[in-house]
């Protein structure tokens, strides 16, 4: 009898030492992939820069009519000056600016011989490429976050402490015809 209860406790204390490493290690791995969210955010944050100063570039090349270059470095000048702490607004400033981009280039003529127009309408298609990149990383791990999350083991033991949950984010593109 004395070692049937010593073999059973044996067994709790392997039982408990493998769920509390097994607990362990989803709390890291959530970790890991929360880091993952922040770092494609500040990815998704940096390439809205670059592609807002190269909207400011344009809209300062001479390139365009007075009233059209004003609409553009308005809405960049927007999204530059922006704090970073709310996502939603910022989003909606993006897509505002990616709108006004649009329209404004849905009305410019684009010079065919390879000039200064198609520099900047390079630069610009080449950041507006990088955004909607980042964007798909960035939503991609969203999604595996979101997907972990809904484990019950996280949702029991609390593993995501006091985490906010990532949402996804839709950038709309700058149409360049």
């Amino acid at each position: 009898m004395t070692s049937t209860l010593w073999l059973a406790g044996l067994a709790l204390v392997l039982v408990l030492i493998v769920a509390g490493w097994y607990l362990s290690y989803t709390a890291a791995r959530l970790d890991r992939l929360h880091a993952k969210v922040s770092g494609a955010w500040h990815t998704v944050e940096t390439q809205l820069v670059r592609r807002a100063e190269a909207i400011v570039e344009l809209a300062n090349s001479g390139q365009l009519d007075a009233a059209s270059a004003f609409l553009l470095a308005s809405a960049a000048a927007d999204v530059l000056e922006m704090d970073d702490g709310d996502q939603r607004k910022r989003i909606g400033a993006e897509n505002d600016l990616s709108a006004a981009t649009s329209a404004v280039l849905a009305q410019v003529s684009i010079d065919g011989n390879g000039g200064s127009d198609a520099e900047w309408l390079g630069l610009l298609v080449r950041t507006d490429r990088r955004v909607q990149l980042a964007a798909t990383f960035y939503n991609d791990a969203v999604v595996e976050v979101t997907r972990v999350r809904r484990k019950p083991v996280i949702r029991v033991f609390r593993l995501a402490g006091h985490a906010p949950l990532p949402t996804s984010i839709q950038l709309d593109e700058c149409r360049v015809s």
